[in-house]
């Protein structure tokens, strides 16, 4: 069966996704406190790690690490509205790239973003370690 990352068009189509979703973000007053300035890797450590997620390359374990995905959420008190905002624009993304066509593949992206910004979420309130999310690995999603 063909993988999440291959539907989506590979690295070339999640990068454009994920630029898209990154000009949204930093513009978008919801999000304003969270995406402070323009980072000159995050569009591609975005396109890392939904591309790993979705079954393509491990660059984002491999160059970055899980840790760096909870370093850089500890301490932002991401409310609920940040989080909504953040899945809805994510979803828009995909959307505007012509991508979300498919049902299943759909569900797939809302539920992989929904995921991605609860664990955040709560790491993001994170006291101790104890408080984290338990995941340590980027997960793999898949159509079901």
């Amino acid at each position: 069966m063909v993988t999440l990352y291959e539907h989506a068009g590979g690295d070339d189509a999640l990068h454009r996704v994920e630029a898209v979703f990154y000009d949204k973000v930093l513009a978008d007053p919801v999000l304003k406190t969270l995406f402070t300035q323009r980072n000159a890797h995050h569009v591609d450590h975005l396109t890392w790690f939904t591309a790993e997620s979705f079954g393509g390359p491990g660059r984002f374990t491999e160059n970055l690490g899980f840790d760096h995905i909870i370093r850089v959420h500890r301490g932002l008190q991401i409310t609920d509205e940040q989080r909504e905002r953040f899945v809805a624009l994510y979803l828009e993304a995909f959307e505007e790239a012509g991508l979300l066509e498919d049902e299943r593949f759909r569900a797939a992206v809302r539920s992989h973003a929904d995921f991605g910004a609860r664990v955040a979420q709560q790491n993001s309130h994170a006291e101790t370690d104890e408080d984290l999310h338990p995941i340590r690995d980027v997960p793999l999603w898949t159509w079901e």
